[in-house]
């Protein structure tokens, strides 16, 4: 079964474009199809202190994968991109890559490994931004609002800028 999945791409190590064009080539070899990407974006760093701004970038696939199957295989390209967790830091920390899942279709998920639509999307203008770029009017499947609402509603008040 084919589905149209949203990512966000992310960098703040490392040579930023590269980085997330590597992401890019690896998820549309192991994942599926790449139907629409945004422009770059330039991110002042969210819940975290860093002089270190991000790139950000989204993404449509379409893909075979279920969801699982495409969030390891996400987990496994920012493995391969140099991502280390820690699973001992808590909160937020710089990183030469983070691929997150913002939709997958209309699903609404909830496990101890995957939640969709992403909980904390909307909250984000990092996320909102890009998103809205590629994709204005669908519609969170909780909130019943498009992204390009959801961004004229955001009280995230950080740095977003065309790179």
């Amino acid at each position: 079964m084919t589905r149209f999945s949203f990512i966000l791409l992310g960098s703040n190590m490392g040579d930023r474009e590269v980085v997330l064009d590597n992401a890019i080539k690896e998820i549309e070899k192991r994942c599926g199809r790449i139907v629409n990407k945004s422009s770059l974006y330039e991110s002042e760093p969210w819940g975290f202190n860093t002089d270190l701004y991000f790139l950000n970038q989204a993404i449509a696939v379409e893909t075979e994968l279920e969801p699982h199957d495409l969030l390891k295989e996400l987990l496994t390209i920012e493995a391969e991109l140099g991502r280390r967790r820690n699973e001992n830091h808590i909160g937020y920390e710089s990183r030469p890559i983070d691929l997150d899942i913002i939709y997958i279709d209309d699903m609404i998920n909830e496990d101890e490994d995957l939640i969709l639509p992403h909980p904390r999307m909307h909250l984000r203008r990092f996320v909102l931004v890009p998103l809205s770029e590629i994709s204005p009017d669908f519609v969170h499947p909780i909130l019943k609002e498009t992204n390009s609402n959801l961004l004229d509603r955001c009280e995230d008040q950080s740095e977003v800028r065309l790179y």
